[in-house]
């Protein structure tokens, strides 16, 4: 065998290895740094929506070619939907930005917010919501704050992790579980009734839907996407 196909046969093996072990710890990416399409679309659209697209490797939202005039609805939805899943990210934002993660979203509302529970991500120190802790980075938005702030400066990738098994939810950020409840409990329903999503009353009602990424007019960066479903 000759030193080039000796070489190709060690890659080969190498990368049906990777894969393998991939296979065998459940892991699935949710981008591969070049194709969104794969696993993402628009909330209620079969397409992208504008505004989304590749930065260095990343997913992330500029902007660019949202029409104006009219409202448009940019958050990204999964295609495969998700019941009991771990999945983690890595993230960036820049001075003021807001966006997060919600999971268990229908389809069937008007909104991703009417159904799903956000991770939310924002600049602390810039944005208003920074003011109070329900609303501020790694929080179950709205709902509760995360005991620690773990985030890192501006401008520095941060890495997440969203824990959903059963009623039991985790919220991690850059290595700390800053948030953790029960969904579909007394003190659950309880907190739910006084926030602004009582209005809502499909609001994590679902036991599966889609994970969504959201848009909220600020430049933001995602990369690292992987979930893996829980028994």
């Amino acid at each position: 065998m000759t030193k080039c196909l000796a070489a190709a046969a060690i890659s080969v093996v190498l990368v049906t290895a990777a894969q393998t072990v991939s296979a065998q710890s459940g892991w699935v990416s949710l981008f591969d740094g070049k194709d969104i399409s794969t696993h993402w679309r628009g909330f209620k659209q079969q397409g992208m929506p504008a505004g989304w697209e590749i930065v260095d490797g990343t997913i992330a939202w500029t902007g660019a070619g949202r029409p104006t005039g009219r409202p448009v609805d940019s958050d990204l939805v999964s295609i495969e939907q998700y019941a009991n899943f771990e999945l983690e990210w890595e993230w960036k934002l820049p001075p003021g930005g807001n966006s997060g993660i919600m999971f268990h979203v229908s389809e069937d509302l008007e909104a991703t917010y009417h159904s799903g529970p956000e991770y939310q991500l924002l600049d602390n120190a810039r944005h208003p919501d920074g003011k109070d802790p329900r609303t501020s980075t790694g929080a179950n938005y709205a709902i509760q704050a995360p005991h620690h702030d773990m985030s890192k400066p501006i401008g520095e990738w941060n890495q997440s992790k969203l824990v959903v098994n059963g009623a039991h939810v985790e919220h991690w950020l850059n290595g700390m579980k800053v948030v953790e409840y029960e969904l579909w409990t007394p003190e659950w329903t309880a907190l739910v009734k006084k926030s602004k999503f009582n209005q809502w009353p499909a609001y994590e009602m679902n036991k599966s839907g889609h994970i969504v990424i959201q848009e909220h007019g600020a430049r933001v960066q995602y990369r690292n996407l992987r979930v893996r479903r829980l028994q």
